[in-house]
């Protein structure tokens, strides 16, 4: 019995846990930057030659867990980033930016972790 209990804690139960916690920060993770965008969405940003205290002020309201990285404003529909020369040929259309989730696991680090335990999330959204 206690072979069979060694043998389902160490090959079956600690990957589990493994994966239920990689599982649970992705899922946290993706919810903080889905909650940013909500923050930020109807908040646009009204000087485009300046959008530095605009964004220091939006990632000041980000969760600590999950630092907000390369947060980019994007006008019209080729993707560029908004100044005040293309704001006003095309308008304020998306929002685009990341975080980082790094993993810590127990067994599965050679599955979970290759090549780096740390991945980075990107999430982009329409302005309404």
């Amino acid at each position: 019995m206690p072979f069979v209990t060694l043998f389902l804690i160490m090959l079956l139960l600690l990957p589990l846990a493994d994966m239920a916690i990689a599982g649970f920060q992705f899922v946290s993770a993706w919810e903080s930057l889905r909650a940013f965008g909500q923050v930020i969405q109807y908040d646009a940003p009204t000087d485009l030659d300046n959008t530095t205290t605009w964004k220091s002020t939006a990632i000041g309201k980000a969760d600590s867990r999950y630092p907000i990285s390369n947060l980019q404003i994007i006008c019209g529909d080729t993707g560029a980033t908004c100044t005040s020369t293309n704001a006003l040929t095309a308008p304020i259309k998306y929002y685009s930016y990341q975080t980082s989730v790094t993993l810590a696991p127990m067994v599965l680090s050679t599955v979970l972790c290759n090549p780096s335990c740390t991945y980075t999330l990107s999430y982009s959204e329409r302005f309404q």
